[in-house]
């Protein structure tokens, strides 16, 4: 593994999901009024021991998670991969965009890798299909973030050629979890269309994002009178 220039990275891979702040949207959802990624009840950032090392000399927003019990804490450590540690910010009121960690930039995303191992495009972490706006919006994605998500994911492979594997890995546990639950795969491709992907057999059929189905209270305002209001 050759060493990854972690300042050059972010600052290439910091064009924002929306042209808009996606947060506000997701926020009024949760009970501490802040968006559901950077509530660590929810989701807790892991980031590589060298981009630590990186984060820790440039900034004192981040110090590493102590999770709200001894147990909690033991669980989530035993399940973050060797190489990686897990980290809780400041706080959102705090947020220093030049250093918000490869996670959050990514967040809700990871990249999809075929069963014949091609990295072809993203898709979302279905966890938090009950937290997180943009799944319920993938429409408003922007090409430029696309861009720069793929960019720097092939960097990451080509510097940390493990990390490909664990993805490819992921992108399996997606393909065996939806097919068990008979739901297509959402993925946005690298040549900037949506797709549906058939978890048995990789069939890929094109769609409107729109067409997409919304999840949580997404759903509920989606079925409201004169949603299409509050719609970007």
């Amino acid at each position: 593994m050759t060493k990854i220039d972690f300042a050059s990275l972010y600052h290439r891979f910091d064009a924002p999901i929306a042209h808009f702040d996606c947060g506000a949207r997701c926020a009024p959802h949760n009970e501490r009024g802040v968006p559901f990624c950077c509530d660590t009840r929810h989701a807790v950032p892991a980031v590589y021991d060298a981009e630590w090392e990186y984060l820790q000399a440039n900034t004192d927003l981040w110090h590493p998670w102590l999770g709200r019990s001894p147990a909690e804490r033991r669980r989530l450590q035993e399940e973050t991969p060797d190489g990686m540690i897990l980290l809780e910010c400041k706080g959102s009121q705090f947020c220093q965009r030049q250093f918000r960690s490869l996670t959050c930039r990514a967040f809700p995303f990871f990249p999809y890798i075929t069963r014949d191992d091609w990295f072809i495009g993203l898709t979302y972490y279905w966890e938090y299909e009950y937290a997180c706006w943009v799944i319920s919006n993938l429409h408003v994605v922007t090409d430029e973030y696309l861009a720069q998500f793929f960019a720097a994911f092939d960097e990451l492979f080509e510097h940390m050629p493990q990390e490909r594997e664990s993805y490819r890995q992921y992108s399996m546990t997606m393909r065996r979890v939806f097919g068990r639950r008979k739901r297509a795969i959402p993925l946005l491709h690298r040549n900037g269309k949506m797709y549906k992907i058939t978890p048995r057999n990789g069939r890929m059929r094109r769609v409107d994002a729109r067409s997409l189905p919304a999840f949580g209270p997404y759903k509920i305002a989606r079925e409201l009178p004169f949603a299409d209001e509050n719609q970007p």
